[in-house]
This record gives C-alpha cells, structure tokens and sequence, in this order.
C-alpha cells in the first residue's frame, strides 16, 4: 500500500514525457479517454486543446504543457465546466473540460500500479503563472511565506491562490498546488493537502497547518507544506 501511494503521488508531481506507441502491456484505469489533438492553443496558465475523441469533438483544458497538434493524449480524471470565459483568448467556451493527468500513454489502472510494468516517467518543473491574485484579510502572500517559513511552522494560516494542480484521493487526501502571483527566489507555489475537491483554475482561501520539511520517501520532500486545509471562497480566475 505505501508503493501504491508513492506511486500515485509521483504520477501527481510529475507529467508525462513519453508514450508506448503499442497496445500497452498493464490493465488500463477504466475512466482512461483517448483524444487526438487536433488545435492547441497556448497561454501562460493553459494549454487548450481541440479534442477528437473517436469522432466526437469538444475542447479541453490543462496547466500549460507542450503538446503537439495530431498528437494521441490519454486522461482520466476531468471536470466539465459550462460558459467559460478565457481572458488571455478572450474567447467563450460553452463547454469545456479541465484535465488532471493529461499524458501520452494510457492512464494506468491502480492495480497496474503495483503489479505491473508502466511507462517510465520523467519530472518536469512547475510553471510560474502570470496571475495576481490578492491577499485575504487576515492572511499572508506566498512571498511572505517562503521567504521566512519558521516565522509560520506549526501555524494556521491562510492564503487565497490560484489552483494549477490538483489530484484527489492520494493517500487518502486530495493534492494541491497553488500561486499567488508572488515568489521568493526561485520558489513561487505551495503545496497544500485538504479534503475539499477543486479543479485547475479555481482562486480560493486556504487555511491549514504549515508543516516543515515533510519526507514521504522516495525522494519526495517538502520544504514548506499546508495540511488539511479549509477551502472557502472558491471562484473561477
């Protein structure tokens, strides 16, 4: 079970870099879609693509991600969205889809996780986006977080940010990534664990413990966490 967790927090962390080309040797997740891509349109947030799914057409969106126009994508966890307003397209989507895993292979089903071989997978780093979001009342900026964290160990705070990753049901909680516009050196995102479900997208406040130098093993740690986090306010950007 610890495998299986680590596992599904990797494929969380990291996005896809390479496919199989073949029918895939594992058990497939059974909510796996196949899209082909057929327009791709770049933002600093999303990346929006112009799906043909088995002759069916529609529009769906991810956080900004090279991806290639007549290329194969796979998916299997969305949330549809009605009367979407793109402000850097300027540009209205009656319907759209945000996609979680967007990837080049089959999305693997949990039990091929840990019983058989799945595509290799390769890190790639987060994306600063051009947002601005403001500060809640009563709360801090990113910036003030991550340039002085002691400051808020062991504390409950809160911060409004924008939603640019998120996975539900790892480890028994859902997985959030989430900026303000603000940054202290290199490092402008935080990652948040809460039982609240959110989609990419969404600006909301957040308030939870800030944890330091949290290890889950295999080489994933954290400098700076929120756990169990409250979600309020929650809107679209």
């Amino acid at each position: 079970m610890k495998n299986l967790n680590i596992l599904l927090l990797f494929a969380f962390l990291i996005h896809s870099c390479t496919g199989t080309g073949t029918k895939p040797e594992y058990d497939v997740d059974p909510n796996n879609r196949e899209i082909v891509a057929e327009e791709v349109l770049q933002t600093s947030s999303y990346t929006y693509i112009h799906a043909n799914e088995k002759g069916k057409q529609y529009w769906l969106a991810v956080t900004s991600t090279p991806t290639e126009k007549g290329k194969t994508y796979y998916f299997s966890q969305w949330m549809e969205m009605t009367d979407f307003h793109s402000k850097e397209l300027n540009r209205d989507f009656d319907q759209i889809l945000f996609v979680g895993d967007l990837a080049t292979y089959p999305i693997p089903a949990k039990s091929a996780m840990t019983t058989q071989p799945i595509p290799q997978q390769a890190k790639t780093p987060n994306t600063k986006q051009d947002v601005h979001v403001e500060a809640v009342e009563g709360g801090v900026r990113l910036q003030e977080l991550l340039e002085d964290p002691n400051k808020f160990s062991g504390e409950k705070v809160k911060i409004r940010g924008l939603v640019t990753k998120f996975n539900s049901g790892i480890m028994g909680k859902n997985w959030v990534h989430i900026q303000d516009g603000t940054s202290f050196g290199e490092a402008f995102d935080l990652t948040i664990t809460t039982n609240e479900m959110l989609t990419v997208g969404d600006v909301a406040v957040f308030e939870g413990l800030i944890t330091l130098n949290k290890d889950l093993g295999s080489g994933y740690f954290f400098n700076v966490l929120m756990e169990d986090a409250k979600v309020s306010n929650q809107k679209v950007y």
